[in-house]
């Protein structure tokens, strides 16, 4: 009986490692993929992305569950859904070539908000008096990055061209989320993603045959290639097993609030690759994400 408590907490712990892992992978993705946003056309930046974790995914499926028949019944579901997640993908490359890794990041925390508002209408899930405070704190923190702490250019809504056109794929990602859960037909995880993967490469590749024939291939930099590589393989196949993991020993609110570490997480991210600390006043709008993944990791019953 005394074990019990001890194997819980040493169950959460490894949730919470994981998720710290997944929310690192993921802000890399932010830094990294500034570096190559402007070497190559975002479309094809994505087709060479969902290649990637596409083929990792089906491996991983392949090892593990399988795939039925039944997981192909209605592939419009795969294309529908991947669809988003591309329109996501190409969207974020875009706004990296004019939008600080740190600006889009911070706007991706407005992503659990807009999810909310989608599972309410997909779904009629309904937020707890925690999970509001907390999405309100982290949208504030996120605002005040966008908008630089002028309060100015906030009441005139003078928004980086970047962070508007980021703002979109956000909102697709939002709204993938309710949806996934919407058009499941009882298919694992892992057979999903894989499946959502190969969509979104289909999709992608299908809207970029002149981008694709018009890049130099020979003549890409390495960091491309190098950026494609962990995109594809690190920040989708790793990162959604870190995801799973967690999933089954955190509570879906706690696994969700590691989204508010992505702004601090891209700041460590840039100053290890060379770059620099942003201006003094996004610092408090980070502070304010960091505050709102606090608020979420509470328990409920102590927040008051």
């Amino acid at each position: 009986m005394a074990d019990r408590p001890a194997a819980r907490f040493s169950a959460a712990a490894a949730g919470h490692l994981a998720m710290l892992g997944y929310a690192t992978l993921v802000a890399g993705s932010f830094s990294l993929g500034g570096l190559a946003a402007a070497e190559i056309d975002p479309r094809v930046l994505t087709v060479l992305r969902f290649a990637l974790a596409a083929g990792a995914m089906a491996g991983l499926v392949l090892a593990g569950p399988g795939l039925r028949r039944a997981d192909l019944a209605a592939p419009w579901r795969w294309l529908l859904l991947g669809g988003l997640f591309g329109i996501y993908f190409v969207l974020m490359f875009a706004a990296l070539r004019t939008a600080p890794p740190v600006s889009t990041a911070a706007i991706f925390t407005l992503t659990p908000l807009m999810t909310a508002g989608f599972a309410l209408v997909l779904l009629g899930q309904r937020l707890t008096g925690r999970m509001a405070v907390a999405m309100a704190v982290g949208a504030v923190g996120a605002l005040w990055v966008v908008f630089r702490g002028d309060s100015g250019a906030l009441l005139a809504m003078r928004i980086g061209r970047g962070e508007a056109i980021f703002l979109i794929g956000c909102a697709a990602h939002a709204l993938f989320t309710p949806l996934v859960a919407r058009l499941n037909r009882g298919e694992p995880a892992l057979v999903t993603t894989a499946l959502v993967m190969a969509g979104g490469g289909v999709l992608t590749l299908a809207v970029s045959p002149h981008a694709m024939a018009a890049t130099p291939w020979a003549e890409l930099p390495p960091i491309v290639w190098i950026v494609a590589a962990y995109l594809g393989l690190v920040a989708t196949a790793v990162s959604f097993l870190l995801l799973q993991f967690a999933a089954l020993r955190l509570p879906s609110a706690k696994v969700m609030a590691y989204t508010y570490l992505l702004p601090s997480l891209v700041i460590l991210w840039d100053l290890a690759l060379g770059g620099a600390l942003p201006p003094g006043l996004v610092l408090p709008g980070v502070a304010l994400t960091a505050l709102a993944l606090l608020l979420l990791l509470k328990e409920e019953g102590r927040l008051r």
